[in-house]
């Protein structure tokens, strides 16, 4: 294997699962290593509804970074059928919301308290339209009797085409898209329109789950799908198109939970994150495109600018670690089948 080394200015996170209290400052520190900035998911018990719980939670994180680690957690209001669409506004104005998070009720971790009915919140979301504020969207339908493999599809045609057609004007992030449906959705959308895409679902197909027994650490929401998704999302992530950009969902659970009669979905991928991007990218023979996936396209769609500081990856580095310890237990690491042949060697500078 050749020994390749890539410097890139330092990329954002625009999706990811920070947790709070001890399990916040266990696993903080892995992004803000790695990336300048993080869109921080809502979906906290009780879920981040306001901008002064929004401004709460952003002081708890700054508050656990470690001395010398440069980063910007930007933040994400959990939209509800019952939010104060001024408080939002306000809270846009002032910097402290980023963007508004819908979670359909039930169609993933602590999402319970979310949207039954979109058009209940049609007034809210006419409302960011005209004042900007993006739109982050978990795209799955949660009906028993759609197939889980399905759902996402279904979403498109049920929910997100008419919410499109509803609001022309307004900035919408399909987030951890997962299908090749979701991939033709994003290419051809009309208004402005983006999609995050993780590298665990670049790198594993729905049979990772059922490798010689059930692998729950394999276990997402939106769950992996057939070879023929996964081959669209990585032709979708190294096409040089503006409208796909990373974002890791990298969401930490206790093993012993993720190893429960009901466990968790979230896979855990921040500390090797970006190294997954690379070889996904250096495997496409895509290596010159990383930049624009991961540092580029992000900020230009949210209108910000993009980091001025570098990060070093070197092909052929040593193997990660498959355990990370917090507090209460430690939290298993995504590995990719076939193991990582990727390694961030020197952080942002």
């Amino acid at each position: 294997m050749t020994t390749l080394s890539l410097t890139l200015r330092r990329p954002d996170d625009w999706h990811v699962h920070l947790r709070d209290q001890q399990m916040l400052a266990a696993v903080l520190p892995h992004t803000a290593r790695q990336f300048g900035r993080a869109i921080v998911m809502p979906n906290l018990k009780p879920p981040v509804t306001t901008t002064a719980q929004a401004a709460a939670y952003r002081q708890r994180i700054l508050d656990a970074l470690p001395a010398g680690l440069d980063f910007m957690p930007l933040m994400a209001c959990y939209l509800t059928e019952t939010i104060d669409p001024d408080d939002l506004a306000q809270g846009h104005a002032a910097g402290i919301l980023t963007a508004a998070k819908l979670y359909p009720a039930g169609a993933t971790t602590n999402s319970d308290a979310g949207v039954r009915d979109l058009v209940r919140i049609y007034p809210v979301l006419e409302r960011m339209q005209k004042i900007g504020m993006p739109l982050l969207i978990h795209g799955e339908v949660v009906d028993a009797e759609i197939d889980v493999f399905d759902r996402e599809a279904v979403f498109i045609e049920q929910h997100l085409i008419p919410l499109r057609a509803a609001f022309p004007a307004l900035k919408i992030v399909f987030e951890h898209i997962t299908t090749r449906e979701g991939v033709q959705y994003v290419e051809t959308a009309e208004g402005p329109t983006a999609a995050t895409i993780t590298p665990h679902h670049l790198m594993i197909n729905r049979n990772a789950m059922f490798e010689r027994g059930i692998r729950p650490h394999m276990y997402c929401l939106p769950v992996a799908k057939r070879e023929v998704h996964r081959l669209a999302l990585r032709a979708a992530a190294t096409s040089g198109n503006a409208r796909f950009f990373l974002g890791t969902d990298s969401a930490p659970h206790l093993r012993h939970l993720k190893e429960h009669d009901c466990g968790c979905a979230g896979v855990f991928n921040a500390p090797d994150a970006l190294a997954c991007y690379a070889q996904v990218f250096d495997e496409e023979q895509r290596l010159d495109r990383l930049e624009g996936f991961a540092s580029l396209f992000g900020p230009a769609f949210y209108g910000l600018p993009v980091n001025d500081d570098k990060i070093t990856l070197l092909k052929n580095a040593l193997e990660s670690a498959e355990n990370w310890p917090t507090p209460d237990g430690p939290v298993r690491c995504f590995e990719p089948p076939g193991g990582l042949h990727w390694q961030v060697v020197r952080d942002y500078v």
